[in-house]
Parts: C-alpha cells; sequence; structure tokens
C-alpha cells in the first residue's frame, strides 16, 4: 500500500507518493486554481488519480492545508485561501475520492515528517516551528500529531510574544484581529519590517542575515533581535510541551546561526536548571510539509 501526501497551498497543489519505508516514488505538483473551491477538489482528484495510474496501485490520502477544521463545524476556518473557509473540505473530498482522508494543518504535517524519518526522528515529543511568510508550529508526541480538542494545538504564533518590553508592547497590529502576535516578530516580514524600521532598506530576511555576516552593524542589531525574540517565545513552548527536540522549517530557518545563538538565550525563559531540548533545522527542508501529509495515516485504510 502506497501513501499519498498532498501539499494544498495557496500557489501550488503538490502530491507525493511514498513507499511503506518512506522512500519517495513519485511527485508531481501543478498551480493552485486562485480562490476556486471546486476547480482545487478537481486538482486534487486529478494528481491522485495520476498518481496511482502511474504506480498501478492504490493509496491513502492525507493533506496538509492552511487552516484547520472546526470541531464545532466540520468546515475548515483559517485559511489563507479564502475560498476554502466554511467549507466541507473533507467530506467533498472523501465523497470525490470514494475513500477516506486525513486532513490537518500544514504546520503539524511539517512537524510529523521531521519526528517520523526527518531531523527529529526517534524523539518521544517535537515541535515543528514554521518561520517563513507566517509563523505556524505543530506538535508530535510518540509520532502521533497532537490535534487538541479544539483542534489548534501548536499554534503558537497567534499568542502574545512572552516578556515584551518597550515598543514590543502593545505590539505591531495582526491579522487575526490583536496587536502584539509573535507572528507579528518571528516571520521572515517581521524580520523585514524590524530592519526597515531601523533605518535599514527594504530587503529580504536572507539579505538582511548576509549584511550580518558582512558585518553591517544595523542587520546584526536587527538579527540579534530577533533572536532574542525567538529565544522567548520558544522559551515559553519548552516550559509548556517540554519537547526533546524542536525544528525549524521555512524560509527564516535557514539561517545558520540560529542554531547556536538562539538555545545560548533561552535559558532565563525556562524553568529548569537544565536544558536538553536541542534546536535543529530541517532535514526535508521544503518536502516536509507534502511528506508529513504521506505520514498522516498510521496503517492503511480500508474503502469500498
Amino acid at each position: 500500500m502506497i501513501r499519498l501526501g498532498i501539499d494544498l497551498g495557496g500557489t501550488k497543489i503538490e502530491i507525493i507518493a511514498l513507499a511503506k519505508d518512506g522512500r519517495e516514488l513519485l511527485r508531481r505538483r501543478v498551480a493552485t486554481p486562485k480562490e476556486d473551491y471546486r476547480g482545487i477538489l478537481d486538482g486534487i482528484a486529478r494528481l491522485v488519480a495520476e498518481a496511482e495510474s502511474v504506480l498501478g496501485e492504490h493509496g491513502s490520502v492525507g493533506i496538509g492545508t492552511p487552516g484547520s477544521i472546526s470541531t464545532a463545524t466540520g468546515l475548515l476556518r483559517g485559511s489563507n485561501s479564502l475560498c476554502l473557509n466554511g467549507k466541507p473540505i473533507r467530506s467533498d473530498l472523501e465523497a470525490l475520492l470514494r475513500r477516506p482522508v486525513q486532513i490537518t494543518n500544514d504546520a503539524n504535517c511539517f512537524a510529523l515528517s521531521e519526528a517520523t524519518d526527518g531531523a527529529a526522528a526517534g524523539a518521544a515529543t517535537v515541535f515543528g516551528v514554521i518561520v517563513g511568510t507566517g509563523c505556524g508550529g505543530g506538535v508530535v508526541i510518540d509520532g502521533r500529531v497532537l490535534t487538541g480538542a479544539n483542534a489548534i494545538a501548536g499554534e503558537w504564533g497567534h499568542n502574545p510574544l512572552p516578556a515584551p518590553r518597550g515598543t514590543e508592547s502593545p505590539g505591531p497590529p495582526c491579522y487575526c484581529g490583536r496587536r502584539g502576535c509573535i507572528e507579528q516578530f518571528l516571520s521572515g516580514p517581521a524580520l523585514a519590517r524590524d530592519y526597515g524600521e531601523s533605518g535599514g532598506a527594504a530587503i529580504t530576511a536572507r539579505e538582511i542575515a548576509e549584511r550580518a555576516s558582512a558585518g553591517e552593524g544595523l542587520a546584526e542589531a536587527a538579527l540579534s533581535r530577533y533572536e532574542e525574540r525567538l529565544a522567548r517565545a520558544l522559551g515559553s513552548i519548552i516550559n509548556v510541551i517540554d519537547p526533546d527536540v524542536v525544528v525549524l522549517g521555512g524560509g527564516v530557518s535557514n539561517i545558520e546561526r540560529l542554531y547556536e545563538r538562539v538555545p545560548q538565550l533561552w535559558a532565563p525563559y525556562v524553568f529548569s536548571d537544565r536544558i536538553a531540548t536541542r534546536l535543529v533545522r530541517a532535514k526535508h527542508g521544503d518536502s516536509s510539509g507534502v511528506r508529513g501529509a504521506a505520514w498522516l495515516w498510521e496503517a492503511a485504510p480500508s474503502w469500498g
């Protein structure tokens, strides 16, 4: 039995087929139909049909998507692809594909991928963090995604930044309607904004890191502020779930110095005399989300 994973993104829909041992058998992607719910469903169905035709075998289907399924209504909520919000995407896809489907947040898929056969393989408790255009998170315990009673486990990006100081409180407004959310300090655009507000040019987080490495004082100061804020935010996570490993993904995770400096800074915010938690970079990079979607099924389901 093959495992099919689908990463439903705002710009592309990607499918991967994994063998039982995790070997990649097939990978394809298509552009996401813009704000077209029916087109998105049909695009997923075509990718599944094509993959199964090429491999000559049916597969289980797991899907990672922005947002989450409401436990109250069964409808998707919180997606930045607005046409998906308020839709019964799980039941619609199950009817279209004629089989059960697993759906969860894309950050959960990222965490599951890295906990299964990635940078945190073998760890009992894993916190996966995506620091890119947003700031998502997922929790995996003993190889299983922690969803939570409200299906929001791991949503650290919309908590307030811990121990705010100076202009960090009340902090910048967030699209969620609050102010001072972690996402507004730790996403890639947030780092770029902080640099710009300090007098820097309009450049990306990667370019800020490059300028810091070249000795530019303004970039070094912005990146140092970022590292200290990340240490505070992760310190609060360590206090709550005490993970063995924190895995970073997303564009900002490619800044190499984070893995040395942030653990040096988080001790004052962790309620322990010793911190065994490791901070590591994702092994599977941009492929983690789609691989994690494939791993959502613990065992092959049956269908008619």
